[in-house]
């Protein structure tokens, strides 16, 4: 599994817009046959920072993502839109996904 974190800052005019303005950049990358999550999530400490969760089922579902045209259409506009370039893990793990933490779960 390709496993990806990218850490967003967008400019604080824009930050309220930011989750719907990549609703069809998300919606086409989760509808992508190699795709296993997508998710985004707001910084608790830095309000005009998002951070995006991905993973892919290996490197071929990693390069159809990034040929993409809803890839493309996003790397397009996104620029005018972020305060600086996203920093970005990305690593292969051997996971097929998420698993259970074995060092917790719910009591009853």
């Amino acid at each position: 599994m390709i496993f990806i974190v990218v850490k967003f800052t967008v400019r604080p005019e824009r930050s309220e817009d930011w989750l719907g303005l990549v609703e069809d950049f998300t919606r086409g990358t989760r509808e992508e046959p190699g795709n296993l999550f997508f998710e985004w999530s707001r910084s608790v400490e830095d309000p005009h920072q998002f951070v995006l969760v991905e993973a892919f089922e290996d490197a071929a579902a990693g390069e159809a993502h990034v040929n993409s045209e809803h890839f493309k259409t996003a790397m397009a506009w996104m620029p005018d839109l972020i305060a600086k370039t996203p920093e970005i893990v990305n690593v292969e793990v051997p996971s097929e996904g998420w698993s259970a933490m074995a060092e917790l779960s719910p009591r009853g």
